[in-house]
């Protein structure tokens, strides 16, 4: 058994459909939903279908409470279940949300758990991930130990934790540089998570404030491209590619709808996990990294009408620069949060092109620095905004064309067309995939600026 190494790990298994694991009496397993505890305090959760196909899909949670989820929700799981796919995934033992440091271990015990209440190996098992639980599974892609034959990112931070806390930095920076100069804003090296929500609460109170002029508004974009922010509302007609002022609106929007509040409360918890601040700004090029952004033009034109002087404001960016990095923190989260070594099994990502989380920027960055090998690595990309927002037609197509790979050890057809074609089968609506190429990361390692 391939897993015996990790079964130490599982010593309590509770189950909603029988109080001991079926195969423990040689029996199959009952299907239905499968609950644990793993010797760390972890939990996981899994369910079994009627009739199993022999694969099982270790499922990745994002960024949030350390509750145990196996699929993204009830309906693709309920999908996945009928084409009978075994699911498991655990809740980390944490301690904070930002989970990196235990999440590996945690999911392969999870997987030795569920493994020993099936009480079969599976032919297959495919890591799926979301969002924080996308830069798990792509760390399993690249660190499978013998145990991963695939892995399916969606919505995934695969560039990993030491890039987005720079960039996230930089548009902070930006903010209250620009807005507020000389007002003293903590950006980095939080002492609790109450004082990372007031330093949000008075950044968010500077951007609703600048809204109301252009000088503010010009300052907002400027930001936003610094985030890597797309000026695109959930549910909203995107707005047309020259039509800056509603981009700006929609950015401005969606900074307030949550995004800026999490790119500050969760910087905190990535902190306390690293033991310090990874984040630096000292040295950066700010004219450099707008050069570098696709929303470059926007800026331009946006401090045009507001007769503001960019490159006095970039300059002033450059020389206010201050912040190192703690090392000790930097090395913690190159080990624990970015995907790192050869890419051992195929890896398919699928990300929407406008997400104001994880930007569809960093798959870009996560294929020309991780070390992907060409055959082992694809993208798809969704025509929608929002983080995380698939449907489960969307789910399933890609997880069959990453099963071909497996399988086969060719990639199917990706085109657009043939995916949305496939899926169009599934209940409820046709996926949305389109020919997209995402542009280069702002303010990543390695990239024009830093």
């Amino acid at each position: 058994m391939k897993r015996l190494s990790h079964l130490v790990l599982a010593v309590v298994l509770t189950m909603t459909t029988a109080a001991t694991p079926a195969a423990a009496h040689g029996a199959a397993p009952p299907p239905g939903e499968h609950r644990g505890t793993l010797a760390n305090g972890a939990t996981w959760l899994g369910h079994i279908p009627q009739r199993w196909n022999g694969t099982v899909l270790l499922f990745a949670h994002g960024f949030g409470p350390l509750l145990p989820q196996d699929s993204p929700d009830v309906q693709t799981r309920d999908l996945l279940l009928a084409e009978g796919y075994a699911m498991v995934g655990s809740s980390y033992s944490g301690p904070t949300w930002w989970a990196l440091e235990t999440a590996l271990d945690d999911q392969f015990a999870a997987l030795d758990a569920f493994t020993a209440v099936l009480g079969a190996e599976p032919r297959r098992t495919i890591a799926v991930g979301r969002s924080m639980g996308g830069l798990v599974s792509a760390r399993q892609a690249h660190q499978p130990r013998g145990e991963i034959d695939g892995a399916l990112t969606t919505c995934g931070i695969v560039a990993g934790g030491l890039n987005l806390n720079n960039y996230q930095l930089d548009g902070l920076h930006a903010l209250t540089e620009l807005l507020a100069p000389g007002r003293e804003i903590p950006l980095v090296r939080y002492t609790s998570p109450a004082q990372a929500a007031q330093a949000a609460a008075e950044i968010t109170a500077l951007v609703t404030e600048a809204q109301a002029t252009a000088e503010g508004r010009a300052r907002i974009a400027l930001a936003a491209a610094l985030f890597n922010l797309t000026g695109w509302v959930r549910g909203e007609p995107r707005p047309a590619p020259d039509d800056y002022v509603t981009q700006q609106e929609h950015q401005y929007r969606t900074l307030l709808a949550g995004a800026l509040t999490l790119y500050v409360t969760g910087r905190q918890q990535i902190e306390l996990s690293a033991g310090g601040n990874s984040a630096f700004n000292k040295d950066v090029d700010y004219r450099a990294l707008l050069a570098g952004s696709v929303r470059s033009a926007q800026v331009k034109a946006l401090y045009r009408d507001a007769g503001l002087d960019l490159r006095a404001d970039l300059d002033h960016l450059t020389a206010t620069a201050d912040i190192t990095a703690d090392p000790w923190a930097v090395a913690d989260l190159r080990r624990s949060s970015m995907a790192t070594g050869p890419l051992r099994v195929p890896h398919l990502a699928i990300h929407t092109v406008a997400d104001e989380l994880v930007p569809v920027e960093q798959v870009n960055w996560y294929a020309e620095h991780a070390q992907p090998r060409a055959d082992r690595f694809r993208s798809l990309y969704v025509d929608t905004s929002g983080h995380c927002v698939f449907r489960p037609s969307e789910h399933l197509t890609a997880l069959h064309a990453l099963e071909h790979r497996v399988t086969t050890g060719r990639w199917p057809s990706l085109r657009p067309t043939d995916l949305n074609e496939a899926g169009a089968a599934y209940p409820g609506v046709a996926p949305r995939y389109l020919r997209y190429h995402p542009t280069r990361l702002v303010g990543g390692l390695g990239e024009p600026g830093r």
